[in-house]
Order: C-alpha cells, then sequence, then structure tokens
C-alpha cells in the first residue's frame, strides 16, 4: 500500500527536496521519528481519497493522520511542492513534452465549510465560505501554476498572479521560459486595462470578448484548462477545502499539479516518446 502510494519514481524527485532531519536529542529521546516516505504516503492518502486526517489508517498506511499533517505542513513551509512542480515542469521541456507558446487560464470554485484564509462569500453558491483554484496551463492542459483565493474573487485579478507564479522553465538551450506567446481565456478576464498589460509583457491576449454571440472559436483551445481541472479534483481532497490554513490546501494544490506532470512523464516514456 505504501509503496503504490508513493511510487520510486516520484519518491526520487521528492526526497533531495525534503527539509533536512532535526538532530535527535541525547537525553530523553521520545518517539522514532516516522521515516519521511511513510508520512509522504499519508499525505497522498488524505489527497486521494479526501478522508479526515484523524480517520487516516495507521496500520495500513504506516502513520497516523496527525503525523502526516505535521510533515506536510513543515514541508509546505520550507517550499517543497513549488521546487517538485519547477523541477518536473522543467523535465517535461526537456522531453518537448510542454508547449508553452499557448496557455489558458481559469478558475473554478470550491466550497469551504471550515473557512479560514483566502474564504469568502462565493457569488454561484448562494453567498456560502469558498475558495477559488486560478490555474494556467500550457497548450496540453499541464497545469503550469496555481493560486487560491477566496471565492468572491473575480477572476481576472488573478490574471497577473497566475503569470509571475509560473516558475523559470528550464530543460532547454537559452533563457528559461517564464511566460507564453498568446494568452487564452474565457469572456470572465475581458477587462481592456489588463489587455493592455498582456501586450506590455509581450503576451497576445486571446479573451473572448463580453456581448458578443457565441462560436468565436476560441473554446477549440480553452477546453483544455476544463480538463485540468478535473485532473485536478480527482483528488478528491481538493473538490471540496477542508483546511483553515491557505498555505496547507495550496501546497496540496501544488502537490497534485506536479502528481499530474508526473504522469505524463510516464505516459511519455510507456509509449517511446
Amino acid at each position: 500500500m505504501r509503496s503504490a502510494l508513493v511510487p520510486d519514481d516520484l519518491w526520487e524527485r521528492v526526497a533531495p527536496l525534503l527539509p533536512p532531519v532535526p538532530e535527535r536529542r541525547r537525553r530523553y529521546p521520545g518517539r522514532l521519528r516516522v521515516a519521511d516516505r511513510t508520512a509522504l504516503a499519508g499525505v497522498l492518502y488524505v489527497l486521494r481519497t479526501g478522508v479526515a486526517w484523524r480517520d487516516v489508517p495507521a496500520e495500513t498506511v504506516g502513520c497516523s493522520g496527525v503525523t502526516a499533517w505535521r510533515r506536510l505542513r513543515d514541508c509546505t513551509e520550507a517550499g517543497v511542492w513549488p521546487r517538485l512542480h519547477a523541477a518536473l515542469l522543467t523535465e517535461l521541456r526537456q522531453a518537448e513534452l510542454l508547449e508553452l507558446d499557448d496557455c489558458t487560464v481559469d478558475g473554478s470554485h470550491v466550497r469551504a465549510p471550515q473557512r479560514g484564509d483566502h474564504v469568502g462569500p462565493s457569488p454561484v453558491d448562494r453567498a456560502r465560505p469558498g475558495s477559488k483554484h486560478h490555474v494556467i496551463v500550457d497548450r496540453h492542459g499541464t497545469p503550469l501554476a496555481a493560486t487560491l483565493t477566496g471565492g468572491n474573487r473575480h477572476d481576472v485579478t488573478q490574471l497577473l498572479p497566475l503569470l509571475d507564479a509560473i516558475p523559470p522553465i528550464r530543460g532547454q538551450r537559452g533563457r528559461p521560459r517564464r511566460k507564453p506567446r498568446r494568452l487564452y481565456a474565457d469572456r470572465g478576464y475581458d477587462v481592456d486595462r489588463y489587455r493592455r498589460l498582456l501586450w506590455k509583457r509581450g503576451i497576445k491576449p486571446m479573451i473572448a470578448r463580453r456581448g458578443v454571440p457565441h462560436g468565436s472559436g476560441l473554446g477549440k483551445v480553452r477546453w483544455i484548462v476544463e480538463r485540468a481541472f478535473a485532473w485536478l479534483h480527482q483528488f478528491k481532497r481538493l473538490r471540496v477545502r477542508y483546511e483553515r490554513r491557505a498555505d496547507i490546501h495550496h501546497g496540496l494544490l501544488a502537490l497534485a499539479c506536479s502528481i499530474i506532470c508526473l504522469r505524463k512523464l510516464r505516459f511519455a516514456a510507456r509509449n517511446g516518446q
């Protein structure tokens, strides 16, 4: 069960990024520290099944849910998940599996019954407390960056933060890529001010206009971001936000993006790409 939750290829990429293990006290050392791989198995068990931390089966996973949560907290505060995501994006670009010229952005609402940071009244859920996942993907739907806001934040306010959140993606000769050439978005991003800001960054805005009939043809490109949300929400812990701390939930979001990138690498390896 533990090896299935944390396969070797994932562990080989995570292990070098983990914070150093604190030295054990010589006097009153306490219990033995749970192995990092075992604790990561507990984190992935919660991420995939959506169970409460207190309901993690210790006899199956190898550690309690409280231990897994604490290790998740430590790794999140150490910035492990963004670095893991950036490393996998570099591998994808090196394997020529990223197409960064055309990118797409969108947002998705999730309920947040526990409230906490970055929670607001959702305009699509009768003003119940909720949050938003904002994602930017490449032409194949690979998540490049994700942000978290309150459910009452407008999608367009996260357009520039999403672009800024894209890490320097290496893997090919020349400067690392950090921005697309063209950016696709739906009518929710139709604000002329942001169009001008995109042009200043050297990005061509491909944003649908409000008040015009449907059939612009942009949907042929934008559907990939909806598929990316479907991939993310296969991780049941992301369908409803139960973490009160925004950084913890965002850490799980970044970890899910990393697993999606790893799946693409596995698929390419199996097919000899």
